[in-house]
């Protein structure tokens, strides 16, 4: 599947990858983690599993291991229009080293990653390096994946549908550029802003999602037809984020967001945090982040006539949307002192709710089955929306 049909799974995914310290000329401590994750919502049910194993093998060098391993099953509405809902699995290795030169951390990761009808590869290198007394750290970062792109044109294999066939549709490159800076900026308060730039050239579209037009001779008052992308697509997203330390042991922070690219789509992130560690036992966290963005200049929920103009979608993660999220984080020591081999161990549950609300993308999933989309007319559908809940479990042992 296409990547802007994975948004879900990588909520999941980032937010397990994010939650993964790092950074510094200081290696991670030695530590093995146990993942779950559960994501309901629009449609999809996604359920994530992942083992990560990270080891110093001096002060200066380590080397991390992963594998996560993710189930869907579902569709979302505008896949439905189109496709029957999807049963997958996305399996993904992924390698990383660390190396410390004086005040310079250099890392190098490679990462596979394939499901029935979609594989990527990627390689990335970054280096951090400390500087004027270990208060700027500088970061700068190069990935490169290459992908290749299909479709299921065939059952899911389950009992009683046909097997599953896939058709190759095409590949597409991708290739990142990151700089980040971080400031201590007093004893309470850490500063930071990072840049990335990725570009993407191929195939870039989604083969389960189609437009659809305004059609007087079909029953529904609408046909629908391929999506058609450009093959090329930049995207520059800037963030600025501050940490502060407060005197009672807690920490509040800040950060915001802003995403550009040339398909005409501008978003804006906004997340607050807080947290506050109890006793020795306990650390509390909670957030709450707001995201806008406006349409891509070539989608559009009900295209006029088909061929209306070259390039045509009707993906929802085009669409002019806003989501807001409010989650909550409890980590628990159960081992603070540790035992036997292991320093200490920790367990974690996230919790987040997320709501969709759509400005130009209309629910008409529930009214394919009568003339003229029931009682809307092909265009005044109701605006579409949904809420999510993600639940992860994070289990790490330290040695």
């Amino acid at each position: 599947m296409s990547k802007p049909f994975r948004i879900a799974r990588l909520i999941v995914v980032g937010t397990f990858l994010l939650a993964r310290p790092g950074g510094g000329a200081v290696l991670p401590d030695d530590r093995a983690d146990i993942f779950y994750s559960d994501y309901k919502g629009g449609g999809m049910d996604i359920t994530g599993e992942s083992v990560l194993v990270r080891k110093k093998f001096s002060e200066n060098f380590s080397v991390e291991a992963n594998y996560f391993i993710d189930k869907v099953s579902g569709a979302s509405i505008d896949v439905l229009s189109n496709a029957s809902p999807i049963k997958d699995e996305r399996k993904q290795k992924s390698l990383s080293f660390d190396y410390i030169h004086d005040k310079t951390q250099y890392n190098f990761s490679y990462t596979d990653s394939a499901e029935r009808d979609y594989t990527s590869n990627t390689l990335h290198f970054s280096l951090s390096q400390d500087m004027f007394g270990d208060l700027t750290t500088i970061t700068l970062g190069f990935s490169d994946s290459r992908d290749k792109v299909g479709e299921n044109d065939g059952g899911d294999g389950l009992p009683g549908h046909p097997a599953p066939n896939v058709v190759w549709l095409g590949h597409a490159e991708s290739r990142s550029y990151q700089a980040g800076l971080s400031q201590i900026v007093t004893k309470s308060l850490i500063t930071g802003v990072t840049l990335e730039v990725i570009t993407d050239e191929g195939y870039l579209a989604n083969p389960y999602r189609s437009i659809r037009y305004v059609d007087p001779t079909a029953a529904l008052g609408y046909s629908l037809a391929s999506q058609v992308y450009p093959n090329t697509h930049t995207s520059t997203a800037v963030e600025g984020r501050a940490k502060y330390f407060l005197p009672y042991r807690a920490a509040a922070s800040v950060s915001y967001r802003y995403f550009s690219d040339t398909w005409g789509v501008r978003g804006n992130t906004v997340e607050l945090g807080y947290t506050q560690p109890i006793s020795n036992l306990w650390i509390l966290e909670g957030r709450l982040r707001h995201y806008s963005q406006n349409h891509a200049t070539f989608y559009s929920d009900l295209f006029p006539y088909a061929d209306s103009q070259n390039f045509v979608a009707r993906d929802q993660d085009l669409a002019a949307q806003s989501n807001n999220t409010i989650g909550f984080k409890a980590t628990y020591a159960f081992l603070p002192d540790g035992w036997k081999i292991f320093k200490r161990g920790t367990a974690s549950l996230d919790v987040s709710r997320i709501q969709f609300k759509y400005g130009d993308f209309r629910d008409n999933k529930d009214y394919n089955d009568t003339p003229a989309g029931g009682n809307y007319a092909p265009g005044n559908e109701p605006l579409y929306s949904f809420g999510a809940t993600v639940y992860q479990i994070y289990l790490s042992m330290f040695f």
